[in-house]
């Protein structure tokens, strides 16, 4: 089970991550994020709920250490997508006093189960049978109503209380960056909101571009480094090409097209000539 579960983990960070270089739209990237959580935690349930040789120490692992990393992926885009649908029109003060007031949520979180944040946190397991064991609940140990509504083929009374734990770290650092962007803007003048153009393709379509012109070394004389014609390409745009070694290897991984932003440019040129031929 354990080799599954990683399996599909790493199938889920890797459609994840291409949503995040493909899409800069927080509210498209969440719903994105949403659906593929969704299907993920499916295959994971039908994996579970077949798995005949369960044993006791085999389902407390599961629900406490297995679920609850699937469902925190559901928990953190949707919480995104409420953040930024919610988001009011207005100042930068005013966004920021809306990001603040949504960290102050976790925070009344954390207060509320601050004993099982103890619990968990420190490694303690004297609980387990109760917490992570299906079919068991105690009212005293803090039950979340929607245990009650939920599958108990596949849930327990605290595994989704874990699952919002390591959710809400990831929500607490989206809304802490969200906040520094807005500090770090500065008032723009008109010379610099009539600036050029935006980079609306992909972040893989950009980052397959500048590894071809890196490669045909038509910067400096073929002396500029690929990170300081990243970092110059980045800059210009304003915008974040993160770990594009990672996505350049993924690129070379394709089964077919391994060039296809570059194919697609020629392509395209090709007709634009041809027509201008015509003409």
């Amino acid at each position: 089970m354990k080799l599954f579960a990683e399996s599909l983990m790493s199938e889920l960070e890797h459609q994840l991550k291409l949503i995040h270089l493909e899409t800069e739209n927080q509210v498209q990237l969440a719903e994105q994020a949403i659906k593929i959580s969704i299907i993920v935690l499916e295959k994971l349930k039908t994996f579970f709920i077949k798995y005949k040789r369960l044993n006791k120490t085999e389902e407390i692992e599961f629900f406490r250490d297995i679920k609850p990393k699937f469902a925190a992926k559901l928990i953190y885009y949707n919480e995104i997508y409420i953040i930024e649908t919610n988001k009011p029109f207005g100042s930068q003060k005013t966004i920021g006093k809306y990001y603040k007031a949504e960290l102050n949520k976790l925070k009344v979180f954390f207060e509320k189960n601050q004993e099982f944040y103890r619990y968990y946190r420190t490694g303690n397991n004297c609980l387990d049978n109760k917490y992570f064991i299906r079919a068991k609940y105690d009212l005293k140990l803090m039950v979340d109503s929607f245990y009650f509504q939920a599958d108990h083929h596949f849930t327990t009374s605290h595994d989704y209380k874990v699952a919002s734990i390591l959710a809400n770290d990831e929500i607490k650092v989206f809304l802490e960056e969200q906040i520094q962007k807005l500090g770090s803007k500065t008032i723009q003048s008109p010379s610099q909101l009539s600036k050029g153009p935006k980079w609306t393709g992909s972040k893989v379509e950009l980052i397959e571009l500048i590894y071809a012109l890196h490669t045909e070394g038509v910067f400096n004389n073929g002396t500029s480094g690929l990170k300081e014609i990243t970092s110059f390409f980045e800059s210009v745009f304003e915008i974040d090409l993160g770990q594009f070694h990672r996505v350049f290897l993924e690129i070379r991984n394709r089964k077919t097209e391994r060039t296809k932003f570059l194919n697609t440019l020629k392509n395209k040129l090709i007709i634009r000539m041809d027509n201008a031929d015509e003409n």
